[in-house]
């Protein structure tokens, strides 16, 4: 597993301008804390090692070569997770790493570990992964081979991979991918406080790939002992993995808004309707809300794009925060956000409810980006935000006419009504008819014909 970090900012000249130096203290102090106790305690296991015999020394070189091919077949997979992957992403080189513990001592190992995650940061990595990121990432990489170097030796010293019970391999495992994780997850919550787990430790198929390449690091290792010459076969599988692992990222991309990381509007529309379609299950669709930033064609025309797209990222941020988990939130494009609210299947429902209901979530989210204040870096400083308005139309689902176009139709003309009364405004409506299906490509970006600015 890799370390994402927390944004930092170069100060001073030379050395007092690397990014490390940005961290916040606490941060920053266990961040050392952990590459110190990796510097020093592998300088005292290459002390104690025994020398490698010749044979050790050419399973050492076999990893090595086999390791670093895989360096050189998979970058341009590896660049690709690391632009469509953002600042999480697992090392799939634990196969060679997690290898190596199982036939040398641990401190060799690490040092084999070095060289393959310094190789692949070279060639794939960088332009995502600062030096000060990979320094730690292959300091928790270290400790995780010393660790279990040590289990090993404990357990069945001078044993060859063959030789071991599954048991105690199994158990290499654990410690291997504990101490890994458990290292970064720390970091990251020293970095963010009250993160998630899924923040801390990663998505489930990631930390699953994870569990795999270790898994076959100890079939490269287990063949490593009986033929070195296996493991070219090893090498096929593990780039077909690693192109398998593209896979999450791609529909992400497909997905997913680059300016706020919310659903694009294609993807919230087919959520949507399934949502609505869905007559079984534990939720349904209580009513959409569109939003529409006021005044934000200024902030473009005044301080540009790159400023426009720091407050797009913000109000996306709130509204994150002010729905529930099961909620759809979407950019339609422009400044213009979408919210499908869900509610429970088994709950009574009745449309003045459920129209106050809506009201209350909307003038929270008025509310919110009302009082959002935050700065954004630009060329001539700091760029305080401070005056941003939001203007929320509604509409609530029925029995009848409840159609997703038809719900975004009416919450549509509610949110001209709220932009007629003066923006900064909440206005909700009741679906009456059912709209034609072919409103709703009039109502998505870059479809129909181009509606009058609301701004």
């Amino acid at each position: 597993m890799s370390f994402a970090g927390v944004a930092a900012r170069p100060r001073g000249r030379g050395v007092r301008r690397w990014l490390v130096w940005g961290m916040p203290p606490l941060l920053l102090g266990v961040v050392l804390l952990v590459e110190s106790a990796a510097a020093t305690l592998l300088a005292g296991g290459l002390v104690d090692a025994p020398f490698l015999s010749g044979d050790e020394l050419w399973e050492v070189a076999v990893l090595a070569l086999s390791g670093v091919a895989y360096g050189e077949l998979a970058v341009g997979v590896e660049r690709q997770r690391r632009r469509l992957g953002g600042l999480s992403h697992i090392d799939l080189s634990s196969v060679w790493t997690f290898a190596a513990v199982l036939v040398m001592p641990g401190a060799h190992a690490a040092l084999l570990a070095i060289v393959l995650m310094t190789h692949l940061w070279a060639r794939a990595w960088r332009p995502w992964v600062p030096p000060y990121r990979q320094v730690f990432s292959t300091a928790t990489v270290v400790l995780a081979c010393l660790c279990t170097g040590a289990l090993l030796d404990e357990m069945a010293p001078a044993s060859a991979p063959t030789e071991r019970p599954l048991w105690l391999v199994l158990a290499a495992m654990v410690v291997f991918m504990a101490v890994n994780t458990g290292l970064i997850a720390a970091v990251v919550a020293v970095s963010t406080p009250g993160a998630r787990p899924v923040t801390l430790f990663g998505p489930f198929d990631e930390n699953l790939l994870e569990v795999g390449m270790v898994c076959l690091g100890a079939l490269t290792a287990i063949s490593l002992a009986l033929n070195p010459a296996g493991l070219v076969l090893v090498l096929l599988p593990l780039y077909t993995a690693l192109r398998a692992a593209l896979i999450r990222p791609l529909e992400a991309a497909a997905s997913t808004d680059g300016k706020t990381g919310l659903l694009n509007a294609a993807a919230w529309v087919a959520e949507a309707e399934r949502t609505l379609a869905r007559t079984d299950g534990p939720v349904r669709a209580a009513g959409v809300l569109m939003l529409d930033l006021d005044h934000f064609k200024a902030i473009n025309d005044t301080y540009g794009h790159a400023v426009g797209d720091h407050v797009l990222s913000a109000v996306a941020a709130a509204l994150r925060g002010l729905v529930r988990a099961h909620d759809l939130v979407g950019r339609m494009g422009g400044e213009e956000f979408v919210v499908l609210l869900r509610r429970a299947a088994y709950a009574p429902r009745s449309v003045e409810l459920e129209s106050v209901e809506l009201e209350v979530v909307a003038e929270r989210i008025r509310a919110q980006v009302e009082a959002l204040r935050f700065e954004v870096p630009t060329l001539r400083g700091a760029l305080r935000i401070d005056t941003l308005t939001v203007s929320v139309g509604g509409a609530v689902a029925t029995g009848s006419g409840s159609d997703l176009a038809a719900l975004l139709q009416t919450a549509d003309t509610a949110l001209y009504a709220a932009k007629r009364a003066g923006r900064n405004a909440v206005r909700i409506s009741v679906v009456s008819a059912a709209v034609s299906a072919a409103s709703l490509a009039q109502l998505m970006p870059d479809h129909g014909p181009a509606e009058p600015a609301r701004d």
